[in-house]
C-alpha cells in the first residue's frame, strides 16, 4: 500500500475482526469492538486509515525512541536482507551484525558488563534470566538458590516465565502461574502505601520488604531480585529516591543477584543509556528490548555481568538455552543504526538535560486540572491519576468507582483530541513519547492532553458522575 492508496477502513476492520486475535483482548467482545488501523508514521506522529493525525504519547508500546520514519534504519535492514537475511548463532557460528552489536552494547553499558546474550524480545530475555541465574548458582555449588523475588504489579513479559516474574494476578490466574520458585513483595508506590510517611521514609520501608522476604525464605535459597528501575506497564511507578540504594545494599549484604529489567527504561528514556544509571545501582543482569531498535525490528537480550560470566567460564558446561532468532542479523543492524542515531543526534543527552526536565515540569503541572489527583514524570515517562474529588493530600483524593472505567473513557477522549496515552488500573493514564520530541511538540502534547481531560469532565458531568 502506498500513501496515496484509498483504504476501505470498514473492510479492513471486518477482516481484522474475522481473523486476528489481538493481545490482551476479550474475545467475547471481538465483534463489538472495531480496530483503529494505523497506516503511516513520521517523527512523533501517526496517521490512521481515515486520515486522522495522532501525536503518539506512548511511542508505540514504550519503544519508538527515535520516532517513526527513519529511512536510515530501513536502508540498513534492506541492505542486510540482500546480503545475509538470516543465519543462526548456534554451534560456534556467528555473523558480523551480532558481533558488532554485542561490542556496541558493551561500550554503552555500565562497566560490569562485557557480554551479551541475544533474544527476540523482552519476554524471551526474562525467560533467559530465570534460566541463567539458576544455572549460575548451580555452577557455584549452590543449586538450592532457586527463588527469584519480584514485585506485585510488576510487568516482565507474557511468556510463562515472564508472566510469573510479573506481579499481575490477572495473568497468574491463567495458566497456573506463577511458576515455582518465583515470589513477590510489595511495590514502591508512594500513592498506594505511603500515607502518613515522607517519600524517603516510605522508600526505605518498601525496600525493607525485600530483606524481610529474604530472611523468611533463607538467604541460602534466594537467587535474585528483579525489578524495573521505574515500573512501566504497572502505571509508571517512580520509586522514592531512598528505594534503590537500599535495595542495592540488601542484595550486596546477602549476595543476591540484582536484575534490572530495562526493557522500557533503557536506551535513553530516563536520560541515561540505562535507567540503572539514573538510580546509581549496579545490576548483575540487564534485560533489554524495545528501545534497542526503537521497535523497528524485534530484538531483545540480556547484558550479563562479569560476576556471572567468570563463573560460567571457569566451571564450564553447556548452557542449554537459546532461540532460533538469537542475534538475528536484521535485528542487529537495525539496533546498530538506531544506536548511531541516538548517539549522533545526542538524544540521550537532550532527554537528560533539556527535553526531559521540560516535559517533567509541563506534565506535573497537569495536577492543577480538576480531574487530576496527582501527576509525576521522570525522563520521558509520566503517569497521572484521575479522581472524583481532590483531598488535602494525594492520599486523601476520592477515586471513581472502578466499575465506571473512567481511565479508558478518558483515553478515548484523548485519542479523539489527537493524542495517544494508555489507561492502566486505578484510572491512571500514562505516557511514554518518542525521545525526539521538541519543546514545541511537548507543548502540543500537553495542550491535547488538557483538551482530552476537559472533554472527559464534560462527558462525566453530562452523565452526572461529577
Amino acid at each position: 500500500m502506498n500513501n496515496h492508496e484509498k483504504i476501505d477502513t470498514q473492510c479492513m476492520q471486518e477482516t481484522d475482526a474475522a481473523h486476528h486475535l489481538h493481545p490482551f483482548a476479550d474475545y467475547r467482545l471481538k465483534k463489538e469492538q472495531t480496530s483503529r488501523i494505523m497506516v503511516r508514521g513520521e517523527g512523533a506522529y501517526l496517521w490512521d486509515s481515515e486520515g486522522n493525525r495522532l501525536l503518539d504519547g506512548m511511542a508505540g508500546l514504550w519503544c519508538t525512541n527515535v520516532g517513526y520514519g527513519r529511512k536510515s534504519i530501513a536502508d540498513a535492514v534492506h541492505g542486510q536482507m540482500v546480503q545475509l537475511p538470516f543465519y543462526n548463532t548456534f554451534f560456534h557460528t556467528t555473523h558480523i551484525p551480532a558481533i558488532e552489536l554485542a561490542a556496541k552494547l558493551v561500550e554503552i553499558s555500565p562497566p560490569q558488563f562485557n557480554h551479551v546474550f541475544f533474544a527476540g524480545s523482552g519476554s524471551e530475555g526474562n525467560d533467559t534470566v530465570v534460566r541463567l541465574v539458576r544455572h549460575y548458582w548451580s555452577k557455584k555449588g549452590n543449586p538450592e538458590r532457586q527463588v527469584i523475588i519480584s514485585r506485585n504489579n510488576a510487568y516482565h513479559g507474557s511468556t510463562m516465565a515472564g508472566a510469573s516474574l510479573g506481579g499481575w494476578q490477572s495473568m497468574h490466574s491463567q495458566g497456573g502461574l506463577p511458576l515455582p520458585g518465583i515470589i513477590h513483595i510489595g511495590q514502591p508506590s508512594y500513592l498506594e502505601g505511603g500515607k502518613g510517611k515522607t517519600q524517603e521514609e516510605f522508600g526505605l520501608e518498601a525496600a525493607s520488604w525485600l530483606e524481610q522476604k529474604i530472611l523468611d525464605i533463607g538467604a541460602e535459597n534466594v537467587a535474585a531480585f528483579i525489578g524495573e528501575p521505574v515500573q512501566g506497564a504497572g502505571g509508571v511507578i517512580v520509586p522514592p529516591v531512598t528505594y534503590w540504594p537500599e535495595i542495592q545494599r540488601i542484595c550486596d549484604k546477602y549476595g543476591i543477584l540484582l536484575i534490572a529489567d530495562e526493557v522500557i527504561c533503557g536506551f535513553g528514556r530516563l536520560g541515561y543509556w540505562f535507567g540503572s544509571e539514573y538510580f546509581g545501582i549496579r545490576p548483575d543482569l540487564i534485560t533489554f528490548a524495545k528501545g534497542v531498535t526503537s521497535g523497528y525490528v524485534p530484538l531483545g537480550g540480556v547484558l550479563v555481568g562479569d560476576r556471572i560470566v567468570s563463573t560460567l567460564m571457569e566451571k564450564g558446561g553447556e548452557f542449554n538455552h537459546g532461540f532460533t532468532y538469537s542475534g538475528h542479523p536484521i535485528g542487529c543492524v537495525a539496533a546498530l543504526e538506531n544506536i548511531r542515531i541516538l548517539e549522533d543526534e545526542k538524544i540521550v543527552e537532550r532527554v537528560h538535560s533539556d527535553t526531559g526536565p521540560y516535559l517533567q515540569k509541563k506534565f506535573e503541572a497537569l495536577a492543577a486540572h480538576p480531574l487530576v489527583g496527582n501527576a509525576e514524570a521522570i525522563g520521558f515517562l509520566g503517569g497521572m491519576n484521575l479522581v472524583r474529588q481532590k483531598g488535602a493530600t494525594i492520599h486523601d483524593n476520592v477515586p471513581f468507582d472502578a466499575a465506571l472505567q473512567i481511565g479508558p473513557t478518558c483515553r478515548a477522549h484523548m485519542i479523539d483530541c489527537g493524542v495517544i496515552m494508555r489507561a492502566v488500573a486505578g484510572d491512571r493514564l500514562v505516557m511514554s513519547p518518542p525521545l525526539t520530541l521538541t519543546h514545541a511538540e511537548i507543548d502540543e502534547m500537553i495542550k491535547l492532553i488538557i483538551l482530552g481531560l476537559d472533554k472527559t469532565v464534560e462527558d462525566l458531568r453530562q452523565r452526572k458522575l461529577l
